[in-house]
Formats: structure tokens, C-alpha cells, sequence
């Protein structure tokens, strides 16, 4: 693999990206860091805060096949992963399906009915389909953005927590301040005279996951990580915590964030900073629990040391 400066190119994207987006520079670093970590990530967000743009803006940024999927309450497994037919000739045809690609977007996930959400799974976990009997595997890299609106918003479905748990993180994606919406307009008036370099490649990609595998991750570290996972599962509100994947999630997210900001060695301040996107979407809160996902994990990162 190519040698890459890691924390160079994380500048050049999020110059890039500034093009189109305004603020919002905590969801891209994390957007990146999923990415860097070879994760999938969740954002969550109501319409209209820019999650589908931020999307098309990183993609843009890299050299790589990329297909949107928009979900709706009448979208199918094959919509997803493909199908196979017999044609005329009675051979049978393959038709591959927008997975196939580098970076996939599916745009409000939880719109799609649970039988096509689950159609996911193979996909994200394994980066496989098995379609007519035969195991296709995806592209390499392979990363998944998708779009959620928030389970109050007409027409939603919560994800089933087995699908939830396949992302590595859940970016939430709040309102702009003013001043962020103000700037958004001045993009939207110059929005055709904008162009987004590529930044690099797929096989730049592939490197830098390759080197934040190679960051150190101290035995401290390690031992925080599993405090706080484990803390999540006899909290008192919590109906069920994270699972060891929780703690593998943090590992990587972890790396991929110290490569990044030019550092070789994972810190606990990278995990306070992963703790909620990380954990948001694998914690379970009793419905008279009385206190939010983001409070239960606040509250575990302030009794920990």
C-alpha cells in the first residue's frame, strides 16, 4: 500500500468538504474517523440538517464508485443486495444490487420496512452477499452511511438492535447555529461554481486503515474502555447494555482518531469524545427510566476514571 500522510489528508478533506457544508466539524471528523476505522456509521438527525450532503461531500472527496439508496416503506431486499432471473435463453442472469460499491448511502434508513433492513446484515457484517446460491464479495473498502430521522418523525422504524449494533457509531446531527445557517446560504449562492478536488483514492483508503491498526493502545486505555462498556450494563435504567462489539468499536475508533490527529498512541480522551456515538445506539433505556441515553453515558463517563 501507498504510504499517506494521515493527518494531512484528513485537512485536505475537511477543506474540501467546508466547500459545501457549513460547520458541522465534529460530525465530519467523526464521519471520517468511521470511515478510517472501517466502519459503517448511523446519522441521525432531522430532515433538512444536511446528513444526505455531508454524505455526497466526503464521497466526493474520494476516487471511488459511489450509489445512493433512498429508503421507503416499499423498498426490498433486492432493491439492496440484487437478484437473479432466468432469461430467455434459460441461463440465469445476475443482477447486482447498490452495494456493490465503495461508499454506499442509504438515505433514511428507518423508513424501510424490518425485512429489508435486515437484508443489511450479511452486507455490513461480513461485506458478502450470497445471491442464486453463490457468496459475491463487496468491494474493496466498503463503507456504509445511512440516514436516520428521528423515531418521533411520521413514517419511521426503530432499527432492530442486531442491525443498530453492525454501525459503528450514531453521529447526531443537530440544528445549525445561526451563524452556520447564515454561511449555508452563502454556499447555496455559489453552489454551481463549486468544485470538490479528489483527495485520494481507494488504495489511499486502504492504507490508512491498514496504519491506524498500527496505533498503540495502552493498557490503561484498555481497561477504561471495558469499565465503561460494562458500567452500561448494570446501570440501573439500562435494559441492555453494550456488547463486546462496543468495546472492539472504541479500539478501532480510537485508532483511527489518534492516526488522524498525527498522534500513535490512543488516549482516554479519544474514548470520553467516542463514548456517544459509540454507545447510543447499543444502550436499551427503560421507558420510566427518566433519563436519556446521552445523560446514562455522561453519567458512566463521570464516575469513571
Amino acid at each position: 500500500m501507498p504510504a499517506v500522510n494521515a493527518s494531512d489528508v484528513y485537512k485536505q478533506i475537511l477543506e474540501e468538504m467546508k466547500k459545501h457544508i457549513a460547520g458541522k466539524i465534529e460530525t465530519i471528523e467523526l464521519m471520517v474517523i468511521s470511515m478510517v476505522a472501517n466502519g459503517h456509521a448511523l446519522l441521525e438527525g432531522v430532515p433538512g440538517v444536511a446528513k444526505t450532503t455531508m454524505t455526497k461531500a466526503l464521497a466526493s472527496t474520494i476516487q471511488a464508485d459511489f450509489k445512493r439508496l433512498q429508503g421507503t416503506p416499499d423498498l426490498e431486499p433486492r432493491d439492496i443486495v440484487g437478484y437473479t432471473y432466468l432469461d430467455t435463453d434459460n441461463s440465469v442472469k445476475l443482477v447486482k444490487g447498490p452495494v456493490f460499491t465503495n461508499i454506499l448511502l442509504v438515505d433514511e434508513l428507518n423508513r424501510a420496512p424490518p425485512k429489508t433492513m435486515s437484508a443489511l446484515l450479511e452486507t455490513l457484517e461480513e461485506r458478502q452477499v450470497t445471491l442464486g446460491g453463490q457468496t459475491l464479495p463487496l468491494m474493496k473498502p466498503f463503507v456504509a452511511f445511512a440516514t436516520q430521522n428521528p423515531l418521533t418523525i411520521e413514517g419511521t422504524e426503530p432499527l432492530p438492535k442486531v442491525l443498530a449494533d453492525r454501525f459503528i457509531m450514531k453521529i447526531s446531527v443537530d440544528y445549525p447555529s445561526m451563524q452556520e445557517e447564515q454561511e449555508m446560504l452563502r454556499i447555496k449562492e455559489r453552489e454551481e461554481k463549486i468544485e470538490v478536488k479528489k483527495v485520494i483514492g481507494t488504495a489511499d483508503v486502504l492504507a490508512l486503515q491498514e496504519q491506524a491498526k498500527k496505533a498503540v493502545l495502552p493498557d490503561d486505555v484498555a481497561q477504561y474502555i471495558t469499565k465503561i462498556v460494562d458500567a452500561t450494563r448494570k446501570d440501573i435504567h439500562v435494559v441492555m447494555g453494550g456488547s463486546p462489539r462496543a468495546d472492539i468499536a472504541f479500539m478501532q475508533c480510537g485508532k483511527a482518531k489518534a492516526l488522524l490527529e498525527g498522534r500513535s498512541q490512543v488516549t482516554k480522551d479519544d474514548i470520553k469524545f467516542l463514548a456517544r456515538p459509540v454507545l447510543s445506539h447499543r444502550i436499551a433505556v427503560r421507558a420510566t427510566g427518566g433519563i436519556g441515553v446521552h445523560g446514562i453515558i455522561d453519567g458512566i463517563l463521570a464516575t469513571i476514571g
